[in-house]
């Protein structure tokens, strides 16, 4: 069920963004011949509207907008893309960025709205309130133990079976001061799965409390807040400009590396990687699987507008170049430049998957 929820939010976000591409050239007048969900051959034809054939395809991984007198094609004539203004070709070939950005933020919206997990002081009036680890101090007894980031802890006892009060910050804190250098067994949930540690609390972990025994762990109560649509709107925009940085920053670190001639690929996920993503996320509900197919969609926003020839970015830099040097590029150079890009997204798709793998087997 998970892949299959996997598979329907890149093939809305993909189509989201072909939509855009679609509703640009109708407003540009550019002829599109074709828009179809998944890629062929094709299944079976929806209908045709005016010259466009509406179509769904066999292999269910995005969609596509066919244009008329695209890149390459060699077509001219009245509606074709290539003889349209450069203005008109950059407009449409940015409006499927523009998309992704759009549906980032309505997403984001259902999101907040719908309840996504937030830090809260108390648990008291609000339900399914969880206690999570927001961080572990690195070498710490909880650290040794295997405790990550993200984990639920729904149990804390010692080794004479007396289990902490309240699954709170404060008592746990006051519960684990009072055993030092005794075993804790500690039950966590984790993507769904329970798992149970021993943890052994020490001095000098806390900072500013060294005579204090402490697990190294950060907690924070957590429980899914709904917001009004008015808030969760605006809560949307900033939290889709907070996106934008934080994925740009990251694909800026990944470029640099590679430039070094080590890419760090350890954070890149690709389908695979992205089904535990969603995995998790559904454990928290539905507005969190819906924020992460906001981030899903800055990612395709961003990743299209790297300057890479067969993506959007790369297109435009191509147009910038025609318009700078008011000469339109040879055909044979923009199929070789395609080809070449293609084959370096199949190289990076192939990669990315067996990190992916290796993860999972890990």
């Amino acid at each position: 069920m998970i892949a299959l929820l996997v598979i329907a939010i890149l093939v809305l976000l993909i189509v989201v963004h072909e939509l855009g591409h679609f509703i640009a050239a109708k407003v540009s007048k550019v002829r599109v011949e074709e828009f179809g969900v998944g890629y062929p051959p094709r299944a079976f034809t929806f209908g045709k509207i005016g010259d466009t054939e509406y179509t769904l395809n066999w292999i269910p991984f995005g969609g596509f907008v066919r244009l008329f007198g695209d890149e390459g094609e060699g077509q001219h004539g009245r509606g074709a893309l290539v003889d349209s203004s450069r203005w008109k070709q950059a407009i449409i070939l940015a409006a499927g960025v523009a998309m992704n950005a759009l549906s980032a933020w309505v997403l984001f919206t259902v999101a907040f709205h719908a309840g996504v997990p937030q830090p809260v002081a108390s648990a008291e009036g609000l339900q399914s309130v969880r206690l999570m680890i927001a961080d572990i101090v690195p070498g710490s007894p909880a650290d040794v133990s295997g405790l990550k980031p993200g984990d639920r802890i729904t149990d804390i006892s010692d080794q004479y079976g007396v289990s902490v009060k309240e699954l709170t910050p404060g008592a746990i804190a006051k519960y684990v001061s009072a055993r030092g250098g005794r075993p804790l067994s500690i039950t966590y949930t984790h993507g769904g799965k329970t798992g149970k540690t021993t943890v052994i609390p020490a001095n000098a972990v806390i900072p500013n409390a060294a005579g204090r025994a402490g697990l190294g762990v950060a907690l924070v109560l957590v429980a899914n807040k709904s917001e009004p649509w008015g808030q969760a709107m605006r809560d949307a925009f900033l939290q889709t400009i907070r996106g934008f940085k934080t994925v740009a920053v990251d694909l800026s670190a990944l470029f640099r590396s590679a430039t070094h001639g080590a890419p760090n690929l350890a954070g890149v996920v690709g389908p695979i990687g992205i089904v535990g993503y969603v995995g998790d996320a559904a454990q928290n509900g539905i507005g969190s699987v819906l924020a992460l197919a906001a981030l899903i969609s800055i990612n395709l926003a961003l990743i299209n507008l790297i300057p890479i020839p067969a993506l959007d970015g790369g297109r435009l830099v191509i147009l910038a170049i025609e318009a700078v040097r008011r000469k339109d590029a040879p055909r044979l150079v923009l199929k070789l430049l395609n080809a070449l890009g293609l084959a370096f997204i199949i190289f990076l798709m192939i990669t990315v998957t067996y990190n992916d793998i290796a993860h999972l087997l890990a």
